[in-house]
């Protein structure tokens, strides 16, 4: 990797302002932007992902999005790879790479000399957990992974064998979660970068977030979760993202829309949360606050860029 290589990363918390900055820090700096974020990748799912739209692209070439079928799985080590490719490709070409989004350990894998290496695995458990959800199914393991580790079981579809019993053996094998297993190896940064951090006065952020789902819901994103159910798409990865997996709990009769509404404005402001601990546990990030006077700020942050 070519330590020359200038990458620009705008990470932070759901509904934060992310997708507006990186507009502006492409046309800033002649850039072209990457998706940083795990269910953005996937096709059909836009209106509940906050997809960008080609109008808001201003004319900016945008990567690696809307290139996996919903019923196709994506891991890290994939994202990994592609984007790496693409931080070459757009650089080959003199522009300047803008990888932009929420999902912290994917972008973190690029930036950094992460392995998905071997590690945490064990043939004679993973045989073990394999037997055992033959003989007493899936679902047993998965309520085990719950109690075990809940922030994985959140993650992962109850049907979603492999993934579960994964998680299950990184914790037999290592007595780490997966995220700690994965957070504890050694990572040196591959790229001349700087990560800027976005974040917001908490309340504000909640508002957003349900300001967000309200129109999300207008956009008509109950008949896109619709067109994924009555296809069928189920049991797999994209359709476990935040405003998915609520939506078909409602579509499946287990809960009424009100609540189904609740508890995706609910799960998106743990969310939120949650990307906002991570991101500050684990890189080095230049955090700006757009709680107040945030066009301000912006205009700060592109001096902070360009070394002024």
């Amino acid at each position: 990797m070519d330590k020359n290589l200038n990458v620009i990363a705008i990470v932070g918390p759901t509904a934060v302002g992310k997708t507006e900055l990186s507009i502006a820090a492409a046309k800033e700096f002649d850039g072209e932007i990457i998706n940083g974020d795990s269910m953005q990748i996937y096709k059909k799912l836009s209106i509940g992902t906050a997809k960008i739209t080609r109008e808001e692209m201003q004319g900016i070439p945008h990567h690696l999005l809307d290139f996996k079928e919903p019923d196709e799985s994506f891991s890290a080590a994939e994202f990994q790879r592609l984007v790496r490719q693409k931080i070459e490709e757009i650089s080959s070409r003199g522009k300047r790479p803008v990888i932009v989004g929420g999902t912290g350990l994917y972008i973190q894998s690029v930036l950094f000399d992460y392995q998905f290496s071997s590690e945490g695995k064990n043939i004679e458990i993973r045989n073990n957990l394999e037997k055992d959800a033959s003989i007493n199914g899936i679902l047993s393991l998965y309520e085990k992974l719950k109690k075990l580790d809940p922030a994985s079981a959140e993650d992962i579809h109850p049907n979603n064998e492999r993934r579960v019993i994964r998680a299950l053996e990184i914790i037999y094998t290592t007595g780490k979660t997966p995220a700690e297993w994965k957070a504890d190896q050694k990572v040196q940064p591959l790229y001349n970068h700087s990560i800027i951090g976005l974040t917001m006065e908490r309340e504000r952020l909640y508002e957003r977030i349900n300001d967000r789902v309200d129109k999300m819901l207008k956009a008509g994103l109950i008949e896109e979760v619709k067109e994924l159910h009555q296809a069928g798409i189920r049991g797999v990865q994209s359709v476990q993202a935040i405003g998915y997996k609520e939506l078909y709990s409602y579509l499946d009769g287990e809960i009424n829309l009100d609540q189904a509404v609740d508890l995706l404005k609910q799960n998106s402001r743990r969310y939120a949360k949650r990307q906002l601990t991570w991101f500050r546990n684990k890189m080095d990030i230049d955090w700006f606050d757009l709680t107040e006077q945030a066009d301000e700020k912006k205009e700060k942050i592109m001096r902070f860029l360009a070394g002024k």
